[in-house]
Order: C-alpha cells, then sequence, then structure tokens
C-alpha cells in the first residue's frame, strides 16, 4: 500500500487531471447524492467549504436558504467557523482558499448538525486522507465536535477499499461520490 504522501500526490494529480467538464459534471452528480441523504436532509445548519484544486464543488446548493451555511476560516493551526451566503463578501486566505471574512458571524458548534468534510480519499470504513494539515483531524477530535455528523466529499476513483490509517485518525459518518452514498 502507497504512504499516505505517495497516495494523496497520485490522488490529487488524478483530480486536476480531469476537464472542467467531468469536474462540474461530477459535482453536479455530488450534489444530487447529497440531496438524497437523511442526514444532509435533516440538517438546518451545515459546514461545508468553497472548492479549491477541484474539489467536488458543492456551491449550487449553497444558495439553498432552508439551510445555514458555515465555512472555515484558517486561523492559526484551526479553523473557525462562520455563517456565509452566496451575496457575502469573502477573502481568498491561507492556502488560496477563498474564506468568510473574519467579521461574519461565527458559528456556535452547538447549533451544527452536519459537517461536510473535503477530503483526497476515503476508504470503505469512512476513514479519510486530508491535505496533511490536520485541520479537520483537529476538529473533529476536540470535544465541540467530536459527536457532529460528518460527511465526506470525494469523486469515485478516490472511494478506496482501504487507507493507510494512522492513530489520530478518525471514521466519518458516511462517504459521498458521484455514485456513492454511505
Amino acid at each position: 500500500m502507497l504512504d499516505k504522501a505517495e497516495l494523496r500526490r497520485v490522488l490529487l494529480q488524478k483530480r486536476q487531471s480531469m476537464s472542467v467538464e467531468e469536474w462540474r459534471e461530477k459535482s453536479d452528480r455530488i450534489c444530487r447524492q447529497l440531496q438524497k441523504s437523511t442526514l444532509f436532509t435533516q440538517a438546518k445548519t451545515i459546514l461545508a467549504y468553497f472548492s479549491v484544486r477541484q474539489e467536488p464543488d458543492l456551491s449550487p446548493l449553497f444558495a439553498d436558504s432552508q439551510y445555514r451555511w458555515g465555512f472555515p476560516r484558517c486561523v492559526g493551526n484551526s479553523l473557525t467557523w462562520h455563517f456565509c451566503t452566496p451575496l457575502d463578501a469573502v477573502n481568498i486566505g491561507a492556502y488560496g482558499i477563498t474564506e468568510p471574512l473574519p467579521q461574519a458571524p461565527i458559528v456556535d458548534p452547538e447549533s451544527v448538525d452536519l459537517i461536510l468534510v473535503p477530503s483526497v480519499a476515503c476508504d470503505y470504513q469512512g476513514y479519510r486522507l486530508g491535505y496533511g494539515g490536520g485541520y479537520y483531524d483537529r476538529l473533529l477530535s476536540s470535544p465541540a465536535w467530536v459527536s457532529k455528523s460528518t460527511i465526506g466529499i470525494i469523486f469515485d476513483f478516490a472511494y478506496l477499499p482501504q487507507l493507510p490509517v494512522d492513530i489520530w485518525d478518525k471514521p466519518l459518518q458516511a462517504v459521498i461520490s458521484e455514485n456513492h452514498c454511505s
């Protein structure tokens, strides 16, 4: 089995090699899969992400006002979550990632029903391969967030039978790709 760094490199390269049309079509199918997920439909406050480097794009969902959407901002080595709508101004922050403005309203962890977790890959057991910064590992293991529902968002080619797992890795509750909804 490849180690995490090599697997990450191979899968990111594969993701970046998709045409814009293929990326858009697969992203739209992931959005439709999410809309069928009970974890999603029963949520009111959802933490999501702004797509970067051809991550699955969930932005078509953000205009749905039946949900309150929160997005991360990198602050030091952790994520701070802010409410944001498609009409709100945003910044380009750490790692070239779109982020809410620092003065945007802060999301109280108590109010969060679901976290949509950007992932390089996920395995059949729900373990996730991230980008290596540990931001989501720290978030999902902290007391305020540990019991929140989580869905890993990936493309089919990144849904693998098994990933290398470290002691700090925690499985996600579900995984959604364009053809899979667990």
